[in-house]
């Protein structure tokens, strides 16, 4: 894991340029590559088009408001993102729950987020968990979007290879530039193409639509309850990893009160959570975002203004986003990661001792297990602390006072 990060250095107008990309790319991967489950989940629940306009100005509002707030006060690259794992579920749920229930279950799963905030708890838990298991983890994460990056050459080689060619030389003849570039060229190419077109873009402003909860026990205990266990072990966990693993050390408790806040207040216009972002950051808590991690920050602020940008325009600008091709959002998104996942594996492999548990980790994490309706992060955290137990028969001395004051924390 990376070493604490120094006070920040004042800021230069050249500063900006890779922040802003950075930002701005893991907007683009995350309404490109994620977003469709929110409008498809919107379709089973029945909702008007007015109701999914107020699912998009919540939810985008909310990630943009809340990454803002936490990326200034704590001058660290904190970007906030809705739950995908959330929303996938929620494609089922609806098509079963009144949508009234529903937004009386995202109201409970906030307060959830905020009691465990407040209570200190999650940052105990995260403070256990070993370097080297937290960097395998997350090289597992991203290893689908770095083997993405290259298989959409099958369906696109001229895109693809195109974009993967000028990574390479970019990165070789000016290596600052090569994420900006690779994005400049790839739009310019769709452009030339009229793959993407912008004639028939019309701004049309998005307009709130609240909606009187409804309390049930089952919303609570079919929505609520799998929702709020979701997002924690499939977004929570992976993201405040992400944070670490490049040296950020703010701590998870006011994050996670400050989401789960903005995820109460927006709830009744229809978001259905949001939390730190975990892949989407790591494009913007790397060395691609820039070299000095001090202005990192700025790629967080970036990220929450082009969010609300897109909240404020709802589903016109959701919609432009979702229509770059597949094969750009996943090329581009594995370009950009391949520092964050290269960085990752060396951290998990460095120290002998441990690195047939990262390993195993990493592995476990790159398979992408899904049971008992909870993801891959969370399993492959599980997998390799037990396979560090075992090989190592206890934890590190830091953990392992870390585990005393977990203890000492629940009597």
């Amino acid at each position: 894991m990376s070493q604490t990060i120094p006070p920040p250095s004042p800021l230069r107008f050249s500063d900006l340029t890779h922040p802003i990309v950075a930002g701005l790319i893991s907007v683009i991967v995350n309404y490109g590559g994620t977003f469709i489950l929110v409008f498809q989940a919107a379709k089973i629940a029945g909702l008007s088009p007015e109701l999914t306009a107020s699912w998009v100005w919540s939810v985008s509002i909310g990630v943009g408001v809340t990454g803002l707030i936490l990326s200034w006060h704590f001058r660290e690259p904190i970007i906030t993102a809705w739950s995908t794992p959330a929303a996938a579920f929620l494609v089922t749920a609806l098509a079963t729950t009144p949508y009234a229930e529903a937004v009386g279950a995202y109201i409970i799963s906030a307060l959830a987020f905020v009691v465990l905030g407040l209570s200190g708890t999650f940052e105990k838990v995260i403070r256990l968990i070993p370097a080297s298991i937290a960097s395998g983890l997350l090289a597992g994460i991203l290893l689908q979007f770095g083997i993405g990056a290259f298989g959409g050459a099958t369906i696109d080689p001229l895109l693809v290879g195109g974009l993967i060619v000028a990574y390479v030389l970019l990165k070789r003849f000016t290596a600052r530039y090569a994420v900006v570039g690779i994005l400049v060229l790839g739009i310019g190419f769709l452009l030339v193409q009229g793959r993407v077109d912008f004639s028939g873009l019309s701004l049309t402003l998005a307009a709130p639509v609240f909606t009187m909860p409804v309390f049930s026990l089952n919303a609570l205990l079919s929505v609520a309850l799998p929702l709020f266990l979701i997002t924690l072990t499939g977004q929570y966990m992976p993201g405040m990893l992400v944070l670490r693993n490049d040296g950020f050390k703010t701590s998870a408790n006011p994050i996670v009160t400050v989401t789960g806040l903005g995820s109460l207040i927006m709830a009744p216009f229809g978001s259905h959570a949001f939390n730190i972002a975990a892949i989407t950051a790591a494009i913007a808590t790397g060395r691609e975002a820039h070299e000095d991690p001090r202005k990192r920050w700025i790629a967080g602020i970036a990220a929450g203004c082009f969010y609300v940008l897109v909240g404020v325009f709802g589903v016109t600008l959701a919609a432009v986003f979702m229509a770059f091709p597949s094969t750009f959002i996943t090329t581009l998104a594995g370009l950009a990661l391949l520092g964050t996942i290269g960085g990752s594996l060396a951290g998990a492999l460095a120290d002998p001792k441990t690195r047939e548990a990262a390993l195993i980790t990493f592995l476990a994490s790159a398979a992408n297990i899904n049971l008992l309706g909870i993801g891959g992060a969370f399993w492959g955290l599980v997998i390799g602390l037990v396979a560090y137990m075992l090989l190592n028969g206890q934890l590190p001395k830091r953990d392992r006072e870390a585990l005393v004051a977990v203890k000492e924390g629940v009597k």
